[in-house]
């Protein structure tokens, strides 16, 4: 592998995640601003953890994996600037998440909430809600904050 695989790996994750967000949502216009690679072996973490060490830096070590603010990489809904590559976890056998920024977040939770692929996940700063639709290969998130407003990016 080399950088072009990782930027080539972001970009699918985007182009399917905005695929299942659109199927799903009124917000077709709704940019990315995160990717998360689900690293789908131990080995392939280490990989794709040195490939993002080449587009950019880490700003965040997390307990599931570094946080990467990388150069800027065109995708089908903006630019990515931030990218996490999750360690292997059997819990997530997708590719990976994006997670996008809607305008209207509480109008976002108070319409699709009760539909059967969203849930809501909260944590101690933020919550977020999440997408996952057995036909596709990637999860959806909508953060509150989102992620680049929370690290001030």
């Amino acid at each position: 592998m080399e950088d072009k695989e990782i930027i080539k790996v972001v970009q699918e994750i985007v182009f399917e995640s905005k695929k299942l967000k659109d199927k799903h949502t009124e917000f077709k216009d709704s940019p990315a601003n995160y990717v998360c690679i689900f690293s789908q072996s131990n080995e392939e973490f280490e990989k794709f953890k040195s490939l993002a060490l080449e587009i950019g830096e880490i700003i965040e070590d997390t307990y599931s994996g570094p946080l990467f603010q990388i150069s800027p990489i065109d995708t089908t809904a903006g630019k990515v600037k931030l990218l996490k590559v999750r360690q292997y976890d059997a819990t997530r056998p997708e590719r990976g998440d994006s997670d996008f920024t809607v305008e209207n977040y509480a109008y976002l939770k108070e319409k699709y909430l009760d539909k059967d692929v969203f849930s809501l996940i909260t944590r101690e700063d933020f919550e977020m809600i999440e997408i996952v639709d057995p036909e596709f290969n990637v999860r959806v998130y909508f953060s509150n904050p989102p992620l680049d407003k929370q690290l001030g990016i």
